[in-house]
């Protein structure tokens, strides 16, 4: 009644799983599993098929009568199958099942070799009836195809990100323009008693970087906050995996002080009427 379940077999050393797989939690056998086979299970499957950690199970992949039994030995992280997958040593594989058969393979290039012509050898070597159905992919490629994918995910939220600085500053410029009209007694007797233009430029880009910065810091504090419920609330139940937070601190800085530099800017260009003539006429208002 589910998704099918991926099963990988491949070199994994016991001793050091990690090298092979991005494991993100482990168990030593205990007397009962010591005689089982080793099998680390992808995220998934302890969210979908309950499989625990350190706890024997059955896999219906034995050609013999008498079924072996697995150990889970380790739980790691896959984000390319979504409904479970369970690695487990090659050996141990071609030994239960008879299949030695080989679906992927990864070629390491020696120093100074070029992969095109390796891999345009590797496909001249092949059977006839195999070469064209053999895909190969450089780790770089298959990289820049991963984040293409996510950018082409995400390219709404940017969108919706532009929207937000745009709404932001039209609102600092709103606010700004009615409180130069409200303020113009003020400036105008600041103009009088010898406050100079740029002291009154410098006073609107402060505050117009001030209300920037309430902005800043309240968008960094429930983004932040947005994110760690996508993380760790959305995301093992929509997609069955975990993800670490990584918070990019030079990136949000940079952001933050072009949004302050905006912020305040656009505080300058609203408020240009309180260095007009306008604010020193309004005084006489008072006279």
């Amino acid at each position: 009644d589910r998704p099918p379940v991926a099963l990988i077999a491949r070199d994994i050393d016991d001793q050091d799983a990690a090298h092979s797989l991005p494991l993100v939690a482990r168990a030593i056998a205990s007397a009962d599993g010591r005689d089982a086979v080793p099998i680390w299970v992808s995220e998934a499957m302890v969210e979908l098929y309950r499989f625990k950690l350190g706890s024997i199970v059955g896999l219906p992949i034995a050609t013999s009568a008498r079924a072996p039994r697995f150990f889970i030995a380790g739980v790691w992280r896959d984000y390319a199958r979504q409904f479970g997958a369970i690695a487990m040593r090659r050996g141990d594989y071609t030994q239960i099942t008879g299949d030695a058969r080989f679906i992927d393979a990864a070629v390491t290039l020696a120093a100074g070799a070029s992969a095109t012509t390796v891999t345009k050898n590797l496909r001249a070597a092949l059977p006839e009836t195999l070469a064209g159905r053999v895909d190969f992919a450089a780790p770089g490629t298959i990289r820049a195809m991963s984040l293409a994918i996510f950018d082409r995910s995400f390219a709404v939220t940017y969108l919706l990100q532009a929207v937000a600085i745009m709404i932001g500053l039209a609102g600092v410029a709103a606010s700004f323009s009615a409180q130069t009209l409200a303020r113009a007694k003020e400036f105008g007797m600041l103009r009088h008693i010898g406050v100079l233009r740029r002291q009154i430029v410098y006073e609107l880009a402060t505050e117009g970087a001030l209300l920037g910065a309430i902005g800043v810091v309240a968008g960094v504090t429930l983004g932040l906050a947005m994110s760690q419920v996508l993380i760790h609330v959305v995301n093992p139940q929509s997609f069955h995996w975990t993800m670490d937070t990584a918070v990019p601190w030079g990136l949000l800085a940079i952001v933050a002080g072009a949004l302050l530099a905006a912020s305040s800017g656009t505080a300058v260009l609203a408020g240009r009427r309180a260095l007009s003539q306008d604010a020193v006429r309004a005084v006489r208002e008072d006279w």
